[in-house]
């Protein structure tokens, strides 16, 4: 599909326009998904900034609406699009979309190396956004020279509506809530929903007063794995797994109504839920390896020991010749989880560290001096 779009779309100039009159963000903009929160971020920050000329959705035909109107043509457009699909968008478009603009692709992915498609792909931009340099660092080859360390700018949003409280989500007030959010579109192996579970029993057992919520969405692409979570939490009495899609301001709710927030993932190429919990002042316990390492360390967040190990991955979509990724281990996770569940100064000390960190690393200085090296005002 990447390859026979690639001879359709159009493709940008061969050298960009020293300056740009402001960018337009193009990507699934009202999607539910990772990427798509990204290009609202995007968007938000770029008007704060004073340079952001609108949106334009681009993506998969299934997924994103027909193109409409061109955007400014001194606009530069950054593409929340991962290569593979970015000529597949590009496809519907007309040519003259791409026509005497700069076009920058902000990429994510979650191993050290990219699969082919994504060469083919990074031939229609003229440099590519990386949210964390464990990303940037698999990129470099797509483009040498041409990448650039770009953070989600998260610290500088303006404050974003959080929604409910424990009662809303029908958590008991008494119980220590561990909190697992994760999208089953975006690899349930990845993710490791197994591997949070374990920890979880090994740390509390079924004690009511310790609660495991699984936060899951995209359950009706993938029933088969809503049904083996589902039978791997049976009937544990401190196990609850929501599979209803919330808004984002509710899930901002759901993560600051829980006392820890937990990723046991193999591989993230950023780790929007982390840097949010951090942010609104959530303890973090996680895999200490791959992009959520741009914004945090051992004295920000509970990094649980891995080995790295070859990429097992049934779906197929991370399966690449000679790849590795984390295998966090569930017997740490589960010490870190029992210290801070039975100490609450020290879970609200590491809160504390956490969100000053993450507030540093994730201000729009990086995003500033990209658009200003880009020639973008």
């Amino acid at each position: 599909m990447t390859r026979v779009a690639g001879l359709i779309a159009g493709r940008p100039d061969r050298l960009p326009p020293a300056a740009s009159e402001g960018i337009v963000v193009a990507g699934d903009i009202d999607g539910a998904n990772g990427l798509a929160e990204t290009s609202r971020i995007m968007d938000t920050v770029f008007r704060q900034i004073g340079v952001g000329r609108g949106t334009l959705q681009l993506g998969l035909p299934s997924v994103t609406p027909a193109p409409g109107a061109l955007p400014p043509a001194d606009a530069a457009m950054l593409a929340v699009v991962n290569a593979p699909i970015l000529p597949v968008g590009l496809a519907r478009w007309p040519r003259a979309l791409m026509r005497g603009r700069r076009v920058i692709g902000l990429f994510v992915w979650e191993l050290p190396a990219v699969p082919a498609a994504w060469h083919v792909g990074a031939k229609f931009v003229h440099e590519i956004w990386a949210p964390s340099a464990f990303c940037a660092e698999a990129f470099e080859p797509l483009a040498p020279g041409r990448v650039r360390v770009v953070p989600y700018p998260l610290a500088a949003l303006p404050p974003r509506p959080v929604e409910g409280g424990r009662a809303d989500f029908g958590l008991p007030d008494g119980a220590l809530v561990v909190l697992v959010v994760f999208n089953l579109a975006s690899s349930r192996v990845r993710k490791n929903p197994e591997g949070a579970i374990r920890a979880f029993r090994a740390a509390f057992g079924d004690r009511r007063d310790r609660m495991l919520v699984l936060k899951l969405s995209g359950t009706s692409l993938y029933p088969e794995d809503l049904a083996e979570i589902r039978a791997m939490v049976a009937d544990a009495p401190n196990i609850r797994v929501i599979d209803e899609t919330i808004p984002e301001p509710a899930l901002r709710g759901l993560i600051a109504a829980s006392d820890i927030v937990m990723s046991l993932h193999r591989a993230e190429g950023f780790g929007l839920i982390p840097a949010t919990a951090m942010l609104l002042g959530r303890p973090v316990v996680t895999t200490g390896w791959s992009g959520n390492m741009s914004f945090m360390d051992a004295d920000s967040a509970g990094l649980v020991k891995y080995d790295l190990v070859p990429v097992n991955d049934p779906r197929g979509t991370y399966r690449l010749e000679g790849s590795r990724w984390a295998e966090p281990d569930a017997g740490h996770a589960a010490a870190l989880l029992r210290q801070l569940a039975d100490d609450p100064s020290a879970r609200a000390a590491l809160a504390a560290r956490g969100r000053e960190t993450a507030m540093r690393a994730l201000g729009d200085a990086p995003v500033r001096d990209a658009l200003a090296a880009s020639g973008i005002r």
